[in-house]
């Protein structure tokens, strides 16, 4: 399964720009607000060394990486909540993924507009979490009438729900998000299918100049404070000059970074970054000489929930798993040298899978 981030912002942010470096799909990007109408989706392949590693050791015909899909969706405005600059559908469009990136404007450029009055990350961010969370008011307020029109015939089987719900909503007023309601552990959360927007996980990225690479400047050192403050992940970034750099031979690309002070593209710092956020793992398959793939698991989940999302076949007839670690697999030069040397653990369907694991699976047709 793959993932789904959203990146948001308000116009002119960068967002576009960050999506056409992340995807290379060539979405629209031009120095106006409302570029992006209706969302662009592009998947991203997911850095990952212990792959490359395992593919040279057996040479598959085909590396399938794992993936991350990339959500563009349009600016927001201040209003946006109430419907502004189309703002209800782009609010929608946000409820659909797993996590947001808030793309936050750290640079100055007089071809493009800013959303205030000058450059100001930090109150753009306050923009931002106003919006998400007017809407999430919103969508309570129509759940507390839904369920009161529910209520009138049995009044005693909903008198919960409301109170949680009048709570929720009040905490919400009050400028917090939802992520910090607290959730008592007796009552079901009755908004889990709102997919209210404060309660994702989000990231907060500085778009910045160029030359303020690779701290970011005085413009993105608010925004860090901030997220430091908060236990929220900040990456600073400069938009424009990955999408460039994506653009370039891979060698000549990491000169130009090395010089810039940076390790690597900061796309897939983001990328991690994400994966992280939603606290997801990576195992691998290797199918003989025919190809050697990269899999997203929750952290946590099983032996068998991993089988099912190779193919509902595998898990059906699920009998066993031969597990090993990845790095268990290049010291035996493959599965069957590691077979051999006893590396390969035979494992159950409860078995909770690790991060790195290489798996093959035992099954019956």
């Amino acid at each position: 399964m793959s993932l789904q981030i959203g990146i948001v912002g308000l116009p002119n942010a960068g967002k576009s720009t960050l999506f056409n470096a992340l995807t290379l799909a060539g979405a629209a990007t031009a120095p106006y607000p409302f570029t992006t109408i209706e969302p662009n989706i592009g998947v991203a392949a997911v850095p990952d060394g212990r792959l490359e590693q395992l593919a040279a050791l057996v040479r598959p015909e085909k590396v399938a990486p794992a993936t991350v899909e990339f959500v563009d969706i349009a600016g927001l405005v201040r209003g946006a909540s109430r419907g502004e600059g189309l703002g209800n559908q782009f609010l929608g469009h946000i409820r659909n993924v797993d996590a947001v990136v808030l793309v936050l404007r750290g640079f100055a450029d007089p071809d493009v507009p800013t959303a205030g009055a000058e450059v100001d990350p930090l109150a753009d961010l306050e923009t931002l979490e106003t919006e998400l969370v007017l809407a999430d008011v919103g969508a309570v307020d129509r759940r507390i009438e839904k369920v009161q029109g529910q209520a009138k015939a049995h009044p005693r089987d909903f008198a919960d729900q409301l109170h949680w719900l009048a709570a929720l909503c009040e905490h919400l007023n009050h400028g917090r998000p939802a992520r910090s309601f607290e959730l008592p552990a007796h009552h079901p959360d009755w908004t889990a299918d709102l997919a209210l927007l404060t309660h994702k996980p989000r990231l907060y990225l500085v778009n910045v100049g160029e030359a303020d690479l690779p701290a970011g400047g005085p413009l993105a050192r608010p925004i860090v404070e901030r997220a430091t403050a908060e236990m929220t992940p900040c990456l600073v970034l400069c938009a424009a000059c990955e999408a460039e750099l994506a653009t370039w031979a891979a060698d000549e690309a990491a000169a130009y970074r090395k010089d810039l002070g940076l390790a690597e593209p900061g796309l897939h710092r983001l990328i991690r970054a994400g994966y992280r956020l939603l606290d997801r793992i990576t195992f691998f398959t290797i199918t003989g000489s025919k190809e050697a793939r990269a899999w997203t698991l929750r952290r946590g989940q099983t032996a068998y929930e991993a089988a099912g999302l190779i193919h509902s076949d595998i898990q059906r007839g699920f009998i066993r798993a031969e597990v090993a670690p990845y790095a268990s697999i290049l010291a035996a030069a493959g599965l069957s040298g590691a077979r051999a040397q006893g590396h390969l653990r035979l494992e159950g369907r409860e078995y909770i899978v690790q991060d790195g694991d290489v798996i093959h699976f035992r099954f019956n047709v």
